[in-house]
């Protein structure tokens, strides 16, 4: 889909859609296109009762001029506004138009809104309309008949200066969709050496892209990732992604994401009903390649590494059992009683890993990593563990602003006692009650005091809220969330 700005004027084709604010008069492009229309857009408002309240909307069919018709879109007032209720907006008139099934839409954006110019209003709305507009349809044999937008014209004053901002933005969506359709990919196309193939063509952006094999893996001594991946006929890997974009020598940025590309749950096999959900289980890696992705197109100032761990976890005669005892990287050993809980295994050493080689300032680690946080949260937030109060308040306001939530929940010596073992150090599930705490409690023993966050997002990076902006099973979770966090508080 193309989108392009242009100064106010009128289309000679397609759908219009026009931005009314609640009680007030027909004023610009919309007075301008009912005196084309020979004042019939002010008869339907007439006729409907339409005062432009929030959300609301007006079609009016071959109102006559050049388009084939106009859609009364209210904003409600504009003060109240945030950019996130922008983006919101621009979604739907994007679902508008695909309702439409037409091709070509031309959106009237030149106003402020929320203490926003108009130039920073249009391109959040034409972000918004990026988010929107995405589909995976790649394995279907026959693709869908109806129209898919192609073609958007964002009307506003100064469109050079909107082109310039809606740059990052749309840096942003790309690696929202990357995330998207890696989540969506099914798993006998996304093992983990394909997933590891994905990332190599990112190096063109910029990012310097390593790839490590389970003997370079083995020689590390990552052998609580290698335990999970030993029952599975695809190797793991391990995808290292740096983006130098701050100063020299300065400390980087540290992203881990969970890929445990298919979740069978390995010898404590899962249930048959809803398995083939467990290819989204590397949503968490999908979340950190989306992101460094954004980092790299935006030109980000800052350092920052993302590290994914990938395996897949499935029942075999060399599949790990319950009460096998492996050394993880960092020279604790683990007992692991139950191989469903197998993406903190992954993260053990990766975690490990990264402090250990690239001494960050902070690191947050992503995954879809227990059912239990969805009987606490739902889908509406993720769940967030974290060492360090900055770094959860930062996350948090930037959950509020991006519409991507987080919880947080806490983290105790208390808790930290039920996973400790007899014959390990530690075992990797605490039983039933406090899953997703003592999971993060198990992670919190390999990150030192290295400022972490650990952000449960079971119930957000697969199947997770719908919204105006995201109507994908694999939402891409996470990326936004994340871009605004480093963009906020960490870019020189």
């Amino acid at each position: 889909m193309k989108i392009s700005f242009s100064p106010a004027s009128l289309p000679k084709s397609g759908v219009l859609i026009l931005l009314v604010t609640e009680g007030e008069a027909l004023s610009g492009l919309a007075a301008e296109a009912d005196g084309r229309t020979g004042g019939q857009i002010r008869r339907a408002i007439t006729a409907a009762g339409f005062t432009g309240r929030r959300d609301s909307t007006l079609d009016i069919v071959a109102p006559g001029g050049s388009f084939s018709r106009a859609v009364l879109f209210g904003l409600g007032k504009p003060a109240a506004l945030r950019p996130l209720d922008l983006e919101l907006l621009g979604g739907a008139t994007a679902g508008i138009a695909q309702a439409l099934k037409t091709d070509v839409m031309t959106i009237a954006a030149d106003l402020a809104a929320g203490g926003l110019t108009p130039v920073e209003t249009a391109a959040l709305i034409a972000s918004g309309i990026r988010l929107r507009v995405y589909s995976f349809n790649h394995y279907k044999s026959k693709k869908p008949e109806a129209k898919e937008l192609r073609e958007v014209t964002v009307l506003t004053a100064d469109a050079r200066g909107a082109r310039q901002r809606f740059a990052a933005l749309d840096a942003v969506a790309d690696g929202v969709h990357l995330a998207r359709d890696l989540v969506n990919e099914p798993p006998n196309h996304l093992h983990p050496v394909a997933f590891a193939e994905r990332m190599k063509p990112l190096a063109r952006l910029g990012l310097k892209i390593s790839v490590m094999s389970p003997a370079q893996m083995r020689k590390l001594g990552m052998n609580a990732l290698l335990g999970v991946a030993q029952g599975s006929a695809h190797e793991a890997r391990m995808v290292v992604m740096e983006w130098k974009g701050g100063k020299t020598n300065e400390a980087p940025l540290a992203f881990i994401g969970k890929g445990v590309t298919f979740d069978t749950g390995g010898i404590s096999i899962k249930p048959a009903a809803g398995m083939e959900d467990m290819k989204g289980d590397m949503g968490g890696a999908a979340c950190v390649a989306g992101l460094m992705m954004a980092l790299a197109r935006r030109k980000a100032r800052v350092n920052a590494v993302g590290a994914i761990g990938l395996v897949e976890n499935m029942p075999d005669g060399k599949a790990q059992r319950p009460g096998d005892v492996v050394t993880s990287m960092s020279g604790q050993t683990i007992a692991v009683l139950n191989t469903d809980a197998e993406g903190r295994l992954v993260l053990a050493d990766v975690l490990w890993y990264v402090q250990d080689r690239f001494k960050p300032r902070f690191m947050i680690d992503l995954a879809t990593l227990t059912g239990a946080i969805l009987v606490a949260l739902g889908k509406e937030h993720a769940g967030l563990f974290s060492n360090n109060d900055e770094l959860a308040q930062r996350l948090s306001e930037a959950g509020y602003a991006t519409g991507e939530k987080v919880w947080r929940m806490p983290l105790a010596p208390e808790y930290d006692k039920i996973i400790d073992h007899d014959v390990a150090d530690v075992k990797n599930t605490g039983g039933r009650h406090a899953g997703s705490i003592t999971a993060a409690q198990f992670l919190q023993r390999f990150v030192n005091n290295v400022p972490w966050a650990h952000l449960d997002v079971a119930g957000t990076a697969m199947d997770g809220p719908r919204s105006s902006i995201n109507q994908s099973w694999g939402p891409g979770w996470g990326v936004r969330l994340l871009d605004r966090l480093v963009n906020r508080f960490y870019e020189q």
